[in-house]
Formats: structure tokens, sequence, C-alpha cells
């Protein structure tokens, strides 16, 4: 499967089985959608320092490229790589001043071993399936402050899924926090990840002066044995649910500086002041929906310290843009367990309360729902026709008029998709740049990233589907829209 290497990198043309899958949810969804390395090579990593090398060797610092990474990452083998592509650091992950980028582990699985990642001045990233554990601030060795991810100044669309993070203890040990935002940080997605043995979860916001940051999602992730900052929110907005909070020691969610944040569907067990403003007056607000408390015990308010239980009501409304599928609170911990962590075979839930196996990468089985329905579009170029898209023949092909424009499948009544596949012509293969799907019925969002294939989302009814070309590298020719429930 190899053919080519350079600086120490294998080039992969056919994806592992482990290689990133599916496509980003929450907020990461929206600002252009996030899609990491999409469309760019695929190189193997097995050091920190052959990460930095494949930045390094890009054209350009925006260039997208996919990292699979497989083995132990430590201090002893991740260097500072210089490039012009590239702006990365000794003894951390460094993904700065870069854009276009995924890192997902791979084979028997990526463990970067008391080394942190470290994000600044980054934006569309995709962190999958990966293992980070005891990054120190103090003691030896030290790696990203003590964090095991960090954000920081001027980053955006960032999707973090299936990893599992995890501290020996809390700061008098040497240890920060294991997912911190903060210094204008906007649209992240946490999900199907582990947080544990830990001191402080993570914050959205280094402190009371810093409040540019967010949205966040936070859903189906484990936090387990953390002392606070489940997360802490300064300011901004987040979104949390169908997470299993279990032993949470001090306090929980910690909505201050007002924040809002929006708590559906969550298990909270053996814990104490899983919601609420703690360590300050400056006030917070949730909205609270479907939670389950389990054996959680709440303080008495005070000045700086207020509680949202023992009977937590909502104190705000928080609206959500984008399309979510939420697991009833009483199967949480099980679909949480099935489902979160790195080497977990990325599996999801649809709201079932099932585990589900990622989608398959290839063209979809099943009925072309296309196939006897209507096509319209925004425009089309001369020689090209609407319903060339669903006529089966490849050698036949719509374009709009100019580099984008919108394609799309109607039919006369109701019909549920979750799938759909836009083949390219040949001689475009490549053209089509960024996307969005979109529920015309509604004006939803149901999916966004760059490049053609196959297109997965949470199963929709609805009566006409939209293909949103954003942007193209030359002119898109659309030769099928093959759209399928399942």
């Amino acid at each position: 499967m190899a053919l080519a290497a350079t600086m120490g990198l294998t080039a992969l043309w056919m994806a592992d089985a482990q290689a990133a899958t599916g496509s980003a949810t929450g907020f990461a969804t929206q600002n252009g959608g996030t899609t990491g390395g999409a469309g760019g090579q695929t190189v193997r990593a097995t050091t920190g320092t052959q990460i930095h090398q494949a930045l390094c060797s890009r054209a350009s610092s925006n260039t997208p490229i996919i990292i699979e990474v497989e083995g132990t990452i430590n201090h002893g083998n991740t260097s500072k790589v210089s490039g012009s592509s590239c702006n990365t650091a000794a003894d951390v992950i460094e993904l700065k001043e870069i854009s276009n980028v995924t890192l997902v582990g791979v084979g028997r699985g990526a463990l970067f071993d008391q080394l942190g990642i470290h994000l600044r001045s980054a934006e569309n990233i995709i962190i999958q399936n990966v293992h980070v554990r005891n990054v120190k601030k103090s003691g030896s060795p030290t790696s990203n402050g003590g964090d095991a991810i960090g954000m920081e100044n001027n980053v955006s669309n960032v999707w973090v899924d299936h990893v599992t993070l995890e501290a020996s203890g809390g700061e008098s040990e040497g240890y920060d926090a294991l997912f911190d935002i903060k210094a204008n940080t906007k649209y992240v997605t946490l999900s199907y990840s582990i947080l544990r043995n830990s001191g402080r979860g993570g914050l959205v916001g280094s402190s009371d002066t810093d409040t540019n940051n967010g949205p966040i999602t936070f859903h189906h992730n484990l936090y387990e044995n953390i002392d606070s900052r489940a997360p802490l929110l300064r300011a901004g907005t987040a979104h949390t649910y169908n997470n299993h909070f279990r032993q949470i020691n001090s306090s929980g969610i910690n909505s201050r500086v007002g924040a809002r944040v929006k708590v559906d569907n969550n298990y909270f067990e053996d814990s104490k002041d899983v919601l609420g403003t703690f360590y300050t007056d400056k006030a917070g607000y949730w909205q609270v929906s479907g939670n389950i408390f389990d054996n959680v015990t709440w303080s008495s308010r005070s000045s700086d310290h207020n509680p949202a239980g023992p009977n937590p009501t909502s104190t705000t409304t928080v609206a959500i843009p984008y399309a979510y599928a939420l697991d009833n609170a009483s199967c949480v911990p099980s679909i949480v367990a099935a489902t979160a962590g790195a080497n977990k075979g990325l599996r999801v839930s649809d709201g079932s309360c099932t585990p589900q196996t990622p989608a398959p990468t290839g063209p979809p089985s099943g009925t072309n729902l296309s196939i006897g329905a209507g096509s319209d579009g925004s425009s089309k170029a001369s020689g090209t026709s609407y319903g060339d898209v669903r006529d089966g023949d490849t050698s036949t092909y719509w374009s709009p008029s100019g580099s984008t424009g919108r394609i799309s499948i109607k039919w006369g009544s109701g019909t549920t998709v979750s799938r759909i596949n836009i083949v390219e012509a040949a001689g475009a293969v490549g053209n089509i740049g960024s996307w969005r799907v979109v529920n015309h019925d509604t004006g939803a969002v149901l999916a966004s990233g760059s490049g053609a294939g196959v297109i997965s989302f949470p199963a929709t009814t609805l009566s006409k589907i939209n293909f949103e070309i954003l942007g193209s590298s030359g002119t898109p020719r659309v030769a099928e829209f093959e759209t399928y429930a399942g």
C-alpha cells in the first residue's frame, strides 16, 4: 500500500479501516463546517517528529492533510521541525498557525504519553481516536502547560472525537486540565470521549475577562473522577447532552460570567454539585431538560456558591442551530460505555440507545431514491441538465453557470434520506470544494464538508434536499446526485 516516502513518512492512498470516520457534529458544523484534512494526502506517523514533518512538508500551511498516527508519541521522539508551512515545538504536538488538518489514531492505537496537543491560531482541525495521558505543567517532564488538549489564540472549527484524556491527579501532583479552550476559540465539539482522573476537566475562558469563546458542544462523553470544571464556562454558549458524569467530587458544569448552557438528557451519578455557578458571584445560566440525577448531593447556597439543585430548573433558554438526536438519559451510561473513548471502533449513537458502527465510506447499497424523482438547481451551464444527476448515467452531468451553485432532488411527498452520494464526472474529479447539504423544507443544514463522495447525516424526512457547492477548484460537474434511506 506504500507508494512513496518523504522524510520518513509513508504516503497512503487507501484509507486505514480505523481512519477518520463520520462527519462533525454540534457547533463544529457551523461557521462553514469542520472537515479537517479531507481531500488531502494521507500520511502515516509513528513519532511526534514525523507528525511535525508531515505538517512542515505540505505545500502551504493550509494544504489539507490527514495524519494517521500509530504507536507511542513521547518526549523522546518529538522534536521541533522547521518549514514554511508549519510552526512546531519540541516536547508538544504543535498545531500552530495552520489549517485543514486531521490527526487520527489508527491500527494498534495512538498513545500520547506525557505529551500534550496544542492548537494555536489554527482552524478546521479534527482530532480523532487518540489517547493522551499524564501531561504535566510541573515536575518532569512538562508539556503544553499541563493540558492534555489545549486551544488558544484565534482557533476555530475544531472537532475532537473518540479520544481518551486522563491524568493521575490534580494540580498538587503537577497536572492542569484535560481540555482547555481560551483566547478567542470558537465552534468546537467534543464528542464520544473519556475525561477521567483529573483535578480539572477543562474550561472555556481562562479568566473573567477572557469572554470571547464558544459556542461549544459536549456530547456522549464520560467525565469520571473529576474534582471540578466539567466544564467551567466563562461567558459564551454551550450545549451539553447525553454525557455521563460519574464521581464529580466538588463541582461539575460551572456556568459563570453570563455563560449560557443547554443541559439535555445527561446522567449525573454519585457526584456533588454537578450544575450551577461556583466560586464566584458572577452568575451564569442554564436550560435543563431530561436529565437524571442519581445519588447527587447539593451544597447550601451562598454569595459565591449557587448550585442548581436539589431540583434544577431552567434560568434561560438556549437556541441550538444544528440537528441532533437525543438518547434517553436512562441509557446514557450504557451507550457512553459502548462508544466513548479511543480504540472503541468509532461507534456512535443515532438516538436509539444502541451503538452504531460507522457508516461505510464506499458507495451506499440499497435503492437510489433519486431515480424517478425530480430535480432543479440555482443555474445550469450550457449543454448540461438538472435531470442528468438522476439518470443513472455517469457520462452526463450538471454544472452550475459559475464556480458555485445548488443542485436539488425533490419528491412529491415526504421521503426519508440519511445518505447521499455525489459522483463527479470524468475529468472533473476533485473540482468540488466546500459544500453543505440542506433540508430545503426547513432550511436546516444536515451536513457540511468538502469534496465529493458519500455523505451521511441523521435520517431526515423531507420533500426536497439541496447540495450547495460553496467553493471549487475547477468547474464542478455532478454526474449523479444519489439519495438513500440508509
